[in-house]
C-alpha cells in the first residue's frame, strides 16, 4: 500500500517548479544576514561525508561479478532495471550502524560537520518517508531511524548536521534512464519523463526535502545531480526559495540548481579542487580510496599525509574538505578508512592549518 500523500507546509515562491511558468527570482539576501548564517561554514574546514544506502548491500558486486567505478552507480554501469534493483531493499539491514562512533570519530578527527545521503540517485531514501514504500520502512531495518540518530549524536558532539539528495531518481515511477549512448552518465546520468511525470516527481522531491527539514532540522543540505537536463535553473532557484523559507538558516550547496550558473550558498568542486584561491565560499570533497559507497573491492586508499596536504591546500584557498567514508552492508566503516582519520588527525596535532577565509562583499547568486 502505498503512505499518505500529506503536505509538510510547502511553500513555492517566485517561480513555476516545472520552469514552465515566469523567470524565478531569487530569495533576496543581505550581506550581513548572508555571512551570519555562513559563519559557521567559513570557519569549519573539515567534514565527513558518508555514502550510504542500498548500494551499499552490494559492496562493488552485482551477481557475483566485480563491477567497475563507483559502487552507487551499479544500476548504471551494469544496467539494472528497477524491477531487478528494488528487491534488495529485503537485504537492506545494517544493524550494527553506530551513529555514535561516526559522529564521535569525526569530531576526534578534527571534523565540525558531517553530511550523509538520505536519498542517492536509486531513489532508496534512508529514512522512512511519508511517500513513498522504497525506503527503510520496507526493509528488515523498519524501526530505527539512522537520519535522526545522527542528529541527536551531531548534537552531542557538537557538529553541524548535513543531509544529501539526489535530484534524479531511478527508482521513481515518472521517468526512466535515457539508455543512449554508452557512458553511464548518460545511460542512467540522464533520466527521461513519461508525460506529466516531471510536475509529478518534482512536487515529490519537494515535499520529501521539505520532510527532512521538519524532522531532522539539518544545518546543510547537499544536493547532487544538477547535470540531468530537466532540472533547470529556474527549477532550482524556486526549489532554493522553498528550503529558505522552510528554515533561512538552512545553508544549501549551488548544485541545488545549476552549478555552473548558481553560486549559492556555497560551491562544491568533487574529486579535485580549485588550483588558486576562490573569492566565495567552497567544499572539496574527496573519497579516501576510489569509492564514495562500500566497494570491497577497492584497496587504493589515501595515505594519511595525501589526505593532510588536499586538507591544508583547500584550506589556504578559502575552501573546506569533505572526506567521504561509505559504510558496509552492516553499518561498519572499513578499518582502512577509519585509521587514515586517526592518523590525519594526529597530523593536524603536530601541524595545524589555518584557514584563509573569503572576504565576502555581497552574496553570491546566478552568474
Amino acid at each position: 500500500m502505498r503512505k499518505i500523500h500529506g503536505l509538510f507546509g510547502i511553500v513555492l515562491l517566485a517561480g513555476s517548479l516545472s520552469g514552465t511558468e515566469a523567470e524565478a527570482v531569487l530569495k533576496e539576501e543581505s550581506v550581513e544576514n548572508y555571512r551570519e548564517r555562513m559563519e559557521w561554514f567559513a570557519e569549519a574546514q573539515y567534514g565527513m561525508f558518508i555514502h550510504f544506502g542500498l548500494f551499499s548491500v552490494m559492496g562493488g558486486e552485482w551477481q557475483g561479478e566485480e563491477v567497475g567505478w563507483y559502487s552507487e552507480w551499479i544500476p548504471a554501469t551494469k544496467k539494472i532495471s528497477r524491477e531487478e534493483y528494488a528487491p534488495l531493499i529485503h537485504e537492506f539491514n545494517p544493524v550494527d550502524f553506530d551513529a555514535e562512533f561516526l559522529a564521535r570519530t569525526a569530531k576526534e578527527s578534527g571534523m565540525k560537520y558531517l553530511v550523509i545521503t538520505s536519498k542517492h540517485h536509486d531513489g532508496f531514501c534512508l529514512w522512512d518517508s511519508a511517500y513513498t514504500d522504497f525506503d527503510v520502512g520496507g526493509s528488515p531495518f523498519k524501526g530505527r531511524d539512522i537520519l535522526k540518530e545522527l542528529e541527536e549524536a551531531c548534537a552531542r558532539h557538537g557538529l553541524r548536521y548535513g543531509i544529501y539528495y539526489s535530484i534524479i531518481d531511478w527508482h521513481h515511477p515518472s521517468q526512466s534512464p535515457s539508455l543512449k549512448g554508452n557512458n553511464p552518465m548518460n545511460t542512467y546520468g540522464q533520466t527521461v519523463f513519461r508525460e506529466g511525470g516531471k510536475e509529478e516527481y518534482v512536487e515529490y522531491m519537494t515535499r520529501q526535502v521539505s520532510e527532512l527539514i521538519e524532522n531532522y532540522h539539518p544545518a546543510m543540505l547537499w544536493f547532487d545531480a544538477d547535470w540531468v537536463n530537466w532540472w533547470t535553473l529556474d527549477d532550482g532557484i524556486t526549489l532554493y526559495n522553498t528550503i529558505r523559507a522552510a528554515d533561512p538558516d538552512i545553508i544549501v550547496n549551488n548544485r541545488v540548481a545549476k552549478r555552473d550558473k548558481f553560486d549559492l550558498d556555497f560551491v562544491t568542486q568533487e574529486q579535485g579542487h580549485f588550483n588558486k584561491a576562490f573569492p566565495k565560499h567552497w567544499e572539496g570533497c574527496y573519497t579516501m580510496n576510489g569509492a564514495w559507497g562500500y566497494h570491497r573491492h577497492d584497496h587504493k586508499w589515501k595515505s594519511a599525509q595525501v589526505v593532510y596536504d588536499k586538507l591544508k591546500d583547500i584550506n589556504e584557498k578559502g575552501g573546506n574538505l569533505l572526506l567521504n567514508v561509505g559504510p558496509d552492508a552492516r553499518g561498519v566503516v572499513q578499518p582502512e578508512a577509519i585509521a587514515i582519520l586517526r592518523e590525519t588527525a594526529e597530523l593536524l596535532k603536530a601541524k595545524p592549518i589555518t584557514k584563509n577565509i573569503p572576504e565576502i562583499h555581497q552574496p553570491p547568486g546566478t552568474r
